[in-house]
């Protein structure tokens, strides 16, 4: 276990809500978060845990129930509620995937799967459901943590006015004081970090969010695997290339197919 700092005091700590029916695990990584400065509530099983995230996190202590976030549209990390979910995939009554999938319905909050065994098929569905990454149990924590500030740094990610390469902008200045990137249907306000297909808004995940910021700052250009898990997901050289590949599934879906273009061999592009 790593004897890192822990993270600096702010005005309102990170609300983690970490799902996990080991109670050995579910009290570890809770005392070990803690201790990093992260506020921590933890659920034993997959029903329990989508209860409290419906509750919003609230002030009480880990066991409790707080003030709830409504179900209404999808909503941004940290708006009423949790900040971060950890979810383990084996889980019993509601499994840690059905329960991601649940979670998207609503919100955008960035989710860490954990899986046991690192089974292939296990962290492609959590990918799938909108999980933002994964790590495979038994993990240090430092590890832990080290996922953990990568997802919420993609999750309050603002890039510099200007610095989205070489796109057609809109006419006229965006209103949030960035630039309008237009890439055919396809609109996206630096600025105020919003999106649009033929004029109406999508919602992204953060990592589906700064994915498309980064193909952007490159238009027309083939980025490798390697690439965007080091600029996207924080990851050296052994990262999971999967991560990259489900989240450009995930972001098709929600663009057309056709605006990103997979390069055989070398990685995709944005097509301009």
């Amino acid at each position: 276990m790593s004897s890192s700092t822990p993270a600096p005091a702010s005005a309102r700590p990170v609300r983690v809500l970490l799902v996990e029916d080991d109670e050995l695990m579910r009290r570890s990584f809770t005392v070990a978060l803690e201790r990093y400065g992260y506020r921590v509530k933890a659920a034993a099983d997959g029903l329990t845990g989508l209860e409290l995230f419906r509750d919003g996190g609230g002030n009480g202590d880990r066991n409790g129930h707080g003030g709830g976030n409504g179900h209404g549209d999808e909503h941004a990390p940290g708006d009423d509620g949790f900040d971060l979910l950890i979810l383990d995939v084996m889980l019993p009554g509601l499994d840690g995937i059905g329960l991601c999938r649940r979670v998207r319905e609503t919100s955008l909050v960035p989710i860490l799967m954990m899986s046991a065994r690192g089974d292939g098929l296990d962290i492609v569905a959590g990918l799938e459901a909108g999980a933002d990454d994964y790590v495979v149990k038994p993990v240090d924590t430092y590890v832990l943590v080290a996922r953990i500030r990568s997802l919420l740094r993609r999750a309050t990610y603002a890039p510099s006015a200007g610095g989205a390469g070489p796109a057609a902008e809109a006419e006229g200045p965006a209103p949030s004081g960035g630039d309008l990137l237009v890439f055919g249907d396809l609109t996206l306000d630096t600025g105020g970090l919003e999106v649009f297909v033929s004029g109406s808004p999508v919602a992204l995940t953060p990592t589906e969010l700064k994915l498309l910021l980064e193909f952007a700052a490159h238009p027309g250009v083939v980025l490798e695997r390697h690439t965007l898990l080091r600029n996207v997901w924080d990851y050296g050289w052994d990262g999971d290339s999967r991560v990259v590949d489900l989240c450009v599934q995930r972001l098709r879906r929600k663009l057309g197919r056709d605006r990103i273009e997979t390069v055989r061999g070398f990685g995709y592009k944005l097509r301009r």
